[in-house]
This record gives C-alpha cells, structure tokens and sequence, in this order.
C-alpha cells in the first residue's frame, strides 16, 4: 500500500469538508461497493450493503474484517457527495446507483 498515492474524498454531510485517503484503499472498496449497491430505488440498506461487500474484498487488505466499517463509510459518503449513489428518503436508509 503506497503512503503518497492518495485521493481526495468528499463528505456529502459536510458539504466543502475533505480528506486525502490512500487511494488504493479508497479504489478497493468503492469497487466493493459500486459490485453490489443495486440500480435502481428502492436499493439496499446500509446493513445489506455491508453484509455483501465482503466477498469482493481482499483479506490482505481487510485482515478479519479490519477497517470495513470505516472505510466502507468513507467511501460511502464520497460517492453520494459526487453523485454516484442515491440515498433514498427512507428509515432505515437505503442507496442505490444514480
């Protein structure tokens, strides 16, 4: 995992507020995520997405699960502040692709 190569993520929660992450992290689990968060409304919840994401993730980089959570939010929260996923209007929250 390379410390210089980094990407810049955004927070659509805290709109202008950024961070610099790996970016080979950042690129593995977006891959994760973008496999199984469906097309189309009504999506899946959060849960369901992370119950999923696990089988398109390398045990080298997520040793036991380590950082999933974490990073899994990150990236989560990046792509809806850049559009790329929908967050439905429901309880529990739902995403799917735009």
């Amino acid at each position: 995992m390379s410390k210089t190569n980094k990407v810049v993520v955004e927070n659509v929660i805290r709109p202008g507020k950024t961070n610099s992450v790996d970016a080979d992290m950042y690129a593995v689990m977006k891959t994760a995520l973008l496999a199984v968060i469906p097309s189309q409304a009504p999506g899946l919840t959060l849960a369901d997405i992370r119950k999923r994401i696990f089988v398109h993730l390398p045990e080298e980089r997520f040793p036991g699960g380590k950082g999933v959570s974490w990073w899994s939010k990150t990236v989560q929260l990046d792509l809806e502040a850049k559009g790329e996923i929908v967050r439905e209007k429901t309880r529990p929250i739902r995403l799917h692709k735009r």
